[in-house]
């Protein structure tokens, strides 16, 4: 590849908060009409770099230059006007507003004084087309019914919109299923042929291989090194991440034959328009077992944690916990009979953003010992169990008084995983455990998953990383249209056939027998 002047040249670039040093003399190159990934763990300082650049902060020292020449930028505003767009890893979105007012929010084109709507379709459809998205087709649709796949698409038409030809790509598929990631490669290839430029903020090192032309890593702060990705594998890149050696293979042991602890039977769950999620799903999961569910978003996934962990009415059917009907049973109920949860949003879901790690702590545990002892707060409590997970989790900044807002979304993960299993559950509910977290803290995350369930619990857990899936599950039910389509042995089945039951494609051996087999299956079996 011919390479211009680099799009994007950073060179000692040091950011300070505090006492904190987030960036330490840091040099990074883009070079013109490439993708070059910037990979470390959280709080590494790779998100903070990029803020830098896109003029959030101020560098303490340090010069930025674009396309050759030195810039300095006082606001995003500034970096937009250079060409420079960031899609964050929160989404910087009104989520009552339609798709095209989010786009064009802050650049409408205006005709005699008034928006000049169609002039903005017409250039978003333009986009669109040119870089096969869907998001023409929802102009006119409220961005909270958009689901997380296509409110990312609509940030990248936004920053398109706007004249973008550096992007910024902040942990862009921590929320993303395989398909959308594949879809997502496919957008972001397209975009270098174009002749842009962008930058890729991960911690997945497998993925910056398959897109990255350059890979930088950060650590503590600094710039460890730069490498061409075709030179270098996913062990060089994780010990440089975490300076030692990460175990990636599955983790041996003998599978879970303890009695059942938590029962599902003809679970149907109603959706949000009327036809049901779930259809009559079966499952059973015991003492000392990971049962996974793999499927593609929108499958009934979701819909089923729900019913299951008593956030939501089922429609149908009956949830037992060791034997006893908890069907009816409030969320508050089931945490106090020993059901932990790790929700899919941690930013909605798991924490109060607002609130202390302190209080956060407490989230769903107000009226349970040690936390509460005859209806008052034990806050000395609260306090030691803030104070251990932050500790064991290696929480950054280690403060029980910060804000869970103030955390990066690795931080914030990995809090709210270490706060549900210090309840001591019995049964654990994982969705997307280790989403958006750095690759020394799923290493770590796995082997506590593991760890609890060597102690007995049993755990179901939800991912969209087939890696994952089959690393932990004892066995793996996949979901297809708010049913089973089968249950697989991890250690036997293959990315590509999980792939095609993912699709709703049965394997072709016992596929004759799929529909009466599935439940006797995810009731205890595996399918061969």
């Amino acid at each position: 590849m011919t390479r211009n002047a680099p799009a994007v040249r950073l060179e000692g670039i040091t950011k300070r908060f505090g006492d904190v040093v987030a960036n330490d003399e840091v040099d990074f190159t883009l070079e013109s009409g490439s993708i070059h990934a910037l990979l470390g763990e959280n709080g590494s300082g790779k998100t903070t770099l990029m803020s830098v650049l896109y003029g959030l902060y101020d560098q303490n020292s340090g010069t930025i230059h674009v396309d050759g020449e030195e810039r300095t930028f006082e606001s995003p505003r500034d970096a937009m006007d250079a060409g420079i767009g960031m899609i964050h890893q929160h989404f910087q979105l009104v989520k009552p507003m339609t798709v095209l007012q989010n786009v064009i929010l802050g650049h409408e084109p205006t005709e005699g004084g008034t928006v000049d709507e169609a002039s903005a379709r017409a250039d978003i459809e333009e986009i669109c087309e040119r870089y096969g998205f869907d998001v023409d087709r929802h102009l006119d649709t409220p961005v909270e019914d958009l689901d997380l796949g296509a409110q990312q698409r609509v940030e990248i038409v936004k920053s398109l919109y706007r004249g973008a030809e550096i992007l910024i790509l902040d942990e862009p598929t921590a929320v993303l299923t395989p398909q959308e990631v594949d879809g997502l490669m496919e957008v972001m290839n397209d975009l270098r042929e174009d002749g842009r430029s962008l930058i890729f903020i991960s911690h997945k090192l497998d993925e910056a291989l398959e897109i990255a032309d350059d890979i930088t890593v950060l650590r503590d702060g600094k710039a460890v090194g730069t490498v061409p990705a075709a030179e270098t594998t996913e062990q060089d890149l994780a010990r440089m991440m975490v300076g030692r050696e990460v175990l990636f293979d599955r983790l041996e042991r003998e599978p879970g034959t303890g009695d059942p602890v938590l029962e599902v039977e003809g679970l149907r769950m109603p959706g949000d328009r009327g036809r049901e999620q779930v259809e009559g799903v079966d499952l059973t999961v015991r003492e000392g077992e990971v049962l996974g569910i793999a499927g593609v978003q929108g499958n009934g996934q979701s819909e089923l944690i729900e019913g299951i962990t008593g956030l939501r009415r089922p429609s149908g059917g009956t949830v037992r916990l060791s034997g006893t009907d908890i069907t009816d049973r409030s969320r508050r109920d089931r945490i106090e009979d020993g059901i932990a949860y790790i929700p899919e949003d941690r930013q909605t879901e798991g924490l109060v953003q607002e609130y202390t790690l302190q209080r956060n702590a407490l989230l769903g545990n107000q009226t349970i010992e040690p936390y509460a002892e005859n209806g008052i707060l034990n806050w000395g409590a609260v306090d030691e169990h803030a104070a251990d997970v932050i500790e064991e989790y290696d929480v950054q900044p280690p403060n029980p008084e910060a804000n869970a807002e103030s955390l990066s979304g690795g931080n914030q993960q990995k809090f709210i995983v270490g706060r549900e299993i210090g309840h001591d559950p019995d049964v654990l509910v994982a969705s997307h455990p280790t989403r958006g977290v750095d690759i020394g803290s799923i290493e770590f995350i796995h082997k506590r998953l593991m760890e609890l369930r060597d102690e007995g619990v049993g755990i179901l857990m939800v991912s969209s990383k087939l890696e994952e899936i089959q690393k932990l599950s004892d066995r793996v039910a996949v979901m297809y249209e708010g049913e089973f389509i089968d249950v697989v042995d991890p250690e036997t089945v293959t990315e590509s056939e999980l792939g095609l039951l993912m699709a709703g494609q049965t394997l072709a051996e016992g596929s004759d027998d799929a529909d009466d087999e599935t439940s006797a299956d995810v009731d205890g079996g595996v399918s061969s």
